[in-house]
């Protein structure tokens, strides 16, 4: 049964919220193996966009997706919960508590959105209802999933804006979503994810296009709340800074695939793949370069999902190439949890 907000009463006895059959404790909360995306092309065959993409993620646990724009992050997480656009198909395997959801029925995607994942979006102003008060549109789930009255849905909508921080948030309940700031659509965003208390947040870059002040306001309250109510989080980010600071394991895409992963610590602090070290190398520093110097850049960019390159996908980019890195795609290999796609990756390629 979903838990109560903090400081809301208690339903009446009359109308009890819907039981919700228990996750599988043996299962881990989502695994994800061998999975791949391809996207239908008139009189072509369909274009591969993902590939030999997996990870685990353990109950409460916290994981940063980074990688350039293009390199398919948002696109895995809308194939994590099955929101992808029409044309494109997946293969491989998602498993959410043990249940499979690639190729699963759409009906039964629709009973898992918002009640075992839910996403926040990218861009709030776009993500929310422009026709719909902010009020109706957090209690929305509430009223059509649970089968809350109006007034019960509305009062748990403002206990769930008191917990995200809008302030006022009674007087918030009846704005628009142009009425608010970027900070403030973007806590709206993620008290609609909230409302049905799901055991995963997918969250798509929800720190773009605000301040450094806002940035770390959102980051705080999403550390928070997987603290207090033990879900998982799946962290989408082109910042590595962001990730370092709220995330505990790292996954890196590039071109569609994935380049290394492990603990963001050793991911961040002892990087194993070129790529990840030249994202680093990349950062924007406190301190300027030296004088007459420039921002370290990756030169090149992310190569077009018609036209890879043979061998690694980075080699044309990579400052470490040899004429090895063009013969075939490197294997993923690693194992623990700690992995990179390179030839010089240690380790035996994992058979998981």
């Amino acid at each position: 049964m979903t838990a109560p907000l903090p400081g809301a009463a208690p339903l009446p006895a009359e109308a009890p919220l819907p039981a919700e059959a228990p996750l599988p404790a043996e299962a881990p909360l989502l695994a994800v193996e061998g999975l791949a995306v391809s996207v239908a092309r008139p009189g072509a065959a369909p274009l591969p966009v993902l590939s030999d993409v997996g990870f685990t993620l353990e109950r409460g646990d916290t994981l940063g997706i980074v990688g350039e724009s293009g390199s398919g992050k948002s696109l895995l997480a809308l194939a994590l919960i099955g929101l992808l656009p029409g044309g494109a198909r997946a293969s491989g395997s998602i498993r959410f508590a043990g249940a499979e959801l690639v190729g699963a029925p759409e009906a039964a995607l629709q009973a898992l959105r918002g009640r075992g994942i839910a996403m926040v979006f990218q861009e709030p102003l776009t993500a929310l209802n422009p026709a719909m008060r902010v009020g109706d549109q957090v209690a929305e789930g509430l009223v059509r999933v649970l089968g809350l009255g109006r007034a019960e849905g509305r009062r748990r909508a403002l206990a769930l804006l008191d917990r995200v921080r809008i302030p006022e948030a009674a007087r918030r309940l009846d704005a628009y979503p142009h009425e608010l700031s970027g900070g403030q659509r973007q806590r709206v965003g993620i008290a609609v994810a909230l409302a049905l208390g799901p055991a995963l947040l997918v969250a798509d870059e929800p720190t773009t296009a605000l301040d450094v002040t806002v940035q770390a306001e959102v980051l705080d309250l999403l550390a928070e709340l997987v603290r207090q109510d033990g879900m998982g989080l799946i962290l989408v980010s082109h910042d590595l800074g962001v990730v370092a600071r709220a995330t505990a394991r790292t996954l890196v895409l590039y071109a569609g695939t994935r380049f290394e992963a492990g603990p963001t610590a050793a991911v961040l602090g002892a990087p194993a793949n070129p790529y990840t070290a030249a994202l680093l190398a990349a950062m924007p520093r406190r301190r300027p370069p030296a004088a007459g110097g420039r921002l370290a850049t990756i030169p090149g960019g992310v190569p077009d999902f018609a036209a890879l390159p043979p061998g690694c996908r980075f080699a044309p980019r990579c400052a470490a190439h040899v004429p090895a890195c063009d013969a075939a795609e490197p294997a993923w290999r690693g194992a623990g949890g700690r992995g990179s796609r390179c030839i010089r990756a240690p380790g035996p390629e994992p058979t998981a």
